[in-house]
């Protein structure tokens, strides 16, 4: 992956909050819900209820499509992401804890130290912090990527496989946060 393509990828990831996922599901169908999400540079992850229907469908299929992007004034502003990503279940509660700490960057409004009028407009179901009793923590890993960037073109697109590469590179250096030093 060139640089430019992983600058607008991590540009698109880190400027927007939300995202609509697509799971498939029993009856074959697919099913799209709209929810927010943290990304620690390639890495999606979203908090959901344990008796979700987005979970009960990645539980027999952990394959996912994602789309991401801002809404816009003209279609020349367009910049966003469409990609195939792989889910699994977060089990480790160093990683739970670190991406809790992400979502109370990436939603301020949702810390317990927020301005009053934050906290005002935060739901009371809404936990600062979560546990996993509460809710299950998803990490989404991208496999193919499609980069949509309207300002090269109306219509421009670059398909991006994301290679074992780019995936190993950031997964080491994240690793490194949650499961202490490498083995010598």
């Amino acid at each position: 992956m060139d640089s430019q393509l992983r600058e607008t990828i991590l540009d698109v990831l880190g400027s927007n909050r939300i995202m609509t996922i697509a799971t498939n599901r029993p009856d074959g169908w697919p099913q799209a819900t709209i929810v927010g999400y943290i990304n620690d540079g390639f890495l999606l992850y979203c908090f959901v209820a344990h008796n979700s229907q987005k979970l009960a469908n990645i539980g027999r299929d952990p394959r996912v499509s994602i789309a991401i992007g801002p809404d816009c004034q003209a279609p020349r502003q367009i910049k966003a992401l469409s990609l195939a990503a792989s889910t699994s279940r977060v089990t480790d509660q160093s990683e739970f804890s670190y991406v809790a700490e992400l979502r109370l960057k990436r939603y301020p409004e949702l810390s317990s130290e927020a301005s009053p009028a934050e906290n005002r407009s935060r739901p009371a179901d809404i936990a600062a912090r979560p546990s996993p009793s509460d809710v299950v923590l998803l990490r989404m890993t991208p496999e193919v990527l499609s980069v949509l960037d309207y300002s090269r073109g109306f219509g421009h697109s670059d398909l991006v496989a994301f290679s074992s590469y780019d995936l190993n590179v950031h997964l080491n250096v994240a690793r490194h946060r949650w499961d202490g030093p490498s083995p010598a």
